[in-house]
């Protein structure tokens, strides 16, 4: 009975964690532009897929510096000898230690000799030199002492890290850029939702009311079916919008890096954000291109190419490793001259590799050479990006006011119109005309509210300093 208890209380903790989490997935998600591009930061796949590259770096400064530090290894070998050769012919000799064997054995003689040694005698049947199953452990500790490679590929393994972090800050302020572009897109395109939804309940109104003076015969049949037209298209423009919107919200959602179903609320207002610092980027400032993200990565990979190429040369120095080995049998022959402990140095210096090297060095001056001239374009690049950006962000402020004022004169030429239609001073296709010029206006309006903002955020991303 205990054990079900137990089972239906944990069952019943499984449900209640799946209905929190849950829950935390349908919570409404209020953000700010600031607020949108951190949590971005935070959540955004691109810039989690940076930050590993960061950590995969990190790994990687960590597997080279350990090419330096003490190895240490051990060996098995088993062998089998199907035929043990023996040695059959008198054997004397002397040695520091003594060789009689665990067993007595035909012909095999030994006493101390002069100076502590002992001296040896065999003549009986032949000796094994070796036996006939053995495994052999080797015990080995090694340690770089030199190598110009390995030196040189410590420091370009730091300056691959160097180049992910750098990565890391560009995937980050590419991402606050787009996310505060789509935003800015989701607002624009609610604000025109909301103004144009607004235009059409004054023309449902109008259109009742020249529906009732059409009953009256005051007005024609082919003016109520004109109104009706027009009522039609704006409600398609509605439709057309209301699925930008979706996607829009959508695209915002995918960058932040949450779910699709979790619902987002957008905190700022349009309006506020307009009129919010649209002077700053209109006037020549400060700008170094020593300050930008893109630039800072191409000096590490000059550095890297440098890096490359004092590896190349690295490869004429020698190298030197020292080392310690202890080795254990589990079947030690009779006569066994195997030493157990040995230590010793071991340097490489290749003589004549027949122009590898040579090669491999032209190749790191080659690519040297062509890493300073990606850099010199990167830096015109740069400067050509931040006059293209100051000069887009000028032009779309100057639309922008241009088409602010075409709006509010092309509002008020409309509802004027609407006036005067329903006085029976304009015709329905002066009306018409009077509302597609205003809908023409208003789309230019948001559109260049659209390019203002986005040029806005992209100077915001050329110029920011980290």
């Amino acid at each position: 009975m205990t054990t079900i208890n137990n089972y239906v209380l944990a069952l019943g903790m499984l449900l209640l964690a799946n209905g929190i989490s849950a829950q935390e997935a349908q919570e409404t998600l209020s953000l700010s532009v600031l607020d949108a591009q951190n949590y971005a930061v935070e959540y955004n796949r691109s810039v989690k897929a940076a930050q590993l590259d960061i950590e995969i770096a990190k790994k990687v400064v960590m597997e080279t510096t350990a090419i330096g530090l003490p190895q240490f290894s051990i060996t098995a070998n088993y062998q089998h000898i199907f035929i043990v050769p023996e040695l059959s012919f008198p054997v004397s000799g002397f040695t520091n230690d003594p060789l009689t064997p665990d067993a007595p054995v035909e012909g095999f003689q030994q006493f101390e000799s002069v100076g502590g040694l002992y001296q040896y005698l065999y003549s009986g049947p032949g000796i094994p030199l070796g036996t006939k199953d053995n495994t052999t452990f080797n015990f080995t500790l090694s340690q770089l002492i030199f190598s110009g490679e390995y030196i040189v590929g410590l420091q370009a393994a730091r300056i691959f890290k160097e180049v992910s972090e750098k990565a890391y800050v560009k995937s980050e302020l590419t991402t606050k850029e787009s996310v505060a572009s789509s935003y800015y897109l989701v607002l624009v395109v609610n604000e025109n939702l909301r103004v144009l939804k607004s235009s059409v309940e004054l023309m449902d109104k109008t259109y009742t009311e020249i529906e009732q003076m059409n009953l009256q015969g005051f007005v024609e049949d082919t003016d109520v079916d004109q109104l009706r037209i027009n009522k039609s298209n704006l409600q398609n423009l509605i439709q057309s919008l209301e699925g930008q919107q979706k996607v829009a919200e959508k695209l915002l959602k995918f960058q932040l890096g949450v779910d699709f179903s979790r619902e987002l609320v957008l905190t700022d207002n349009l309006g506020d954000i307009i009129n919010s610092g649209n002077f700053q980027y209109l006037f020549p400032g400060d700008f170094s291109v020593g300050s930008s993200i893109d630039y800072r990565i191409m000096e590490n990979q000059v550095e890297l190419q440098m890096a490359n190429l004092r590896r190349a040369k690295s490869m004429f120095l020698p190298s030197l490793a020292g080392f310690y080995q202890h080795q254990e049998m589990t079947n030690t022959p009779a006569l066994n001259f195997q030493p157990k402990d040995v230590m010793g140095l071991t340097m490489s210096l290749p003589i004549l590799t027949s122009g590898q090297r040579l090669s491999k060095v032209s190749q790191g001056k080659l690519n040297l050479e062509k890493a300073n001239l990606s850099k010199d374009m990167v830096e015109q690049s740069i400067i050509l990006e931040y006059e293209t950006a100051r000069n887009a962000y000028q032009t779309a402020y100057l639309n922008y006011t241009n088409n602010k004022e075409s709006l509010t004169l092309s509002e008020k030429i409309y509802n004027k119109s609407i006036i005067k239609f329903k006085e029976g001073v304009m015709s329905s296709l002066e009306l018409t005309q009077s509302q597609s010029q205003y809908l023409t206006a208003e789309s230019n309006y948001y559109n260049s509210i659209i390019s203002l903002l986005q040029a806005k955020a992209k100077m915001e991303r050329i110029l920011a300093t980290n």
